[in-house]
């Protein structure tokens, strides 16, 4: 049975509105797409690593209970897990401050087996941390040799624009690996200075992948591939948190390609239909992801997708 393995951050987010803490969640951008997937009955497991700590054990619970596989967190002891403030604005977006121990290199992981068709989510800062690099070329090389299909979610916030220039090469080295890659208006103005979808795909991703998903917050979502280009829509809603929109977009996706049986050997000869059932699923699993303050789709919604 097909899987997906996700690779980045956990940490807990603390989520602030009005200036009062409002509740706690866990969370990291792939780690709130492998719980909605878990949600959604795919076979999932997330690489991470935790502390030695409470926050540590809340995360590697949430993860066993929304049926992610916690085997391969690589756990630290004397560290303490990352937690996150989130504050939310009066639309409901979140501005972010994160406080973390560095992790250390460890030889002792392990590399979750990877077969045929599996698909391997990986991105944001952890995708591009020299100190985490190591885990994430292991991981990608691996999937690589095995056939399986590679998501990259740029994901490049504005705290980390200083480093821009000094992370490039490994950003494109990021883009060479996927077989699709994802990322929002934010961060490729953040990362390129490039505020316009068919410019950022045909200057600076095509030449290393042929397909990019541009996401514009309400503005709907754009395809760039070689046989297909669209605009998709979505529908308004007034949002309670935005916080996980784009990693549910990303969940939607993967769960699609998973649902309909799409291959590695597919992705070539997709057709606009194939990319509307696809993209669609994403929008769906996004749009539920805002009505409430969890960074992930709702068991209710999980349940009504799956009958």
């Amino acid at each position: 049975m097909r899987k997906i393995i996700g690779i980045g951050e956990t940490i807990l987010d603390i989520l602030f509105k009005g200036g009062i803490a409002s509740t706690s969640v866990p969370g990291g951008s792939t780690f709130n797409s492998m719980i909605s997937l878990g949600r959604m009955g795919i076979p999932s497991c997330f690489v991470s690593e935790i502390g030695d700590d409470v926050v540590g054990s809340i995360v590697r619970t949430f993860l066993s209970t929304n049926g992610v596989d916690d085997s391969y967190l690589t756990e630290y002891p004397e560290c303490k897990s990352p937690i996150s403030l989130a504050f939310l604005d009066d639309h409901n977006n979140a501005t972010y401050s994160f406080y973390k121990d560095p992790f250390g290199s460890r030889t002792d992981w392990q590399c979750p087996p990877i077969q045929r068709d599996d698909i391997i989510l990986f991105g944001s800062y952890y995708a591009l941390d020299p100190r985490m690099r190591y885990k994430v070329t292991a991981l990608l090389d691996e999937a690589r040799s095995a056939g399986a299909i590679i998501y990259y979610d740029v994901n490049f916030r504005r705290n980390h624009q200083g480093e821009a220039i000094k992370l490039m090469g490994t950003v494109i080295e990021n883009l060479e690996y996927a077989d699709i890659v994802r990322g929002s208006d934010e961060d490729f103005s953040v990362l390129y200075g490039i505020g316009e979808g068919a410019k950022v795909y045909s200057q600076k991703t095509a030449f290393y992948c042929p397909r990019l998903i541009y996401s514009r917050g309400a503005q709907g979502v754009e395809l760039h591939s070689p046989t297909v280009t669209k605009h998709y829509a979505i529908e308004p809603i007034i949002p309670v948190s935005t916080i996980g929109a784009g990693d549910n977009l990303n969940a939607g996706i993967l769960y699609g390609i998973i649902k309909h049986r799409i291959r590695r050997d597919d992705l070539d000869y997709l057709t606009e239909r194939d990319w509307d059932t696809i993209i669609h699923c994403g929008l769906r699993f996004s749009a539920d992801t805002c009505m409430h303050t969890d960074n992930y789709i709702s068991l209710p919604f999980a349940e009504k997708e799956r009958s």
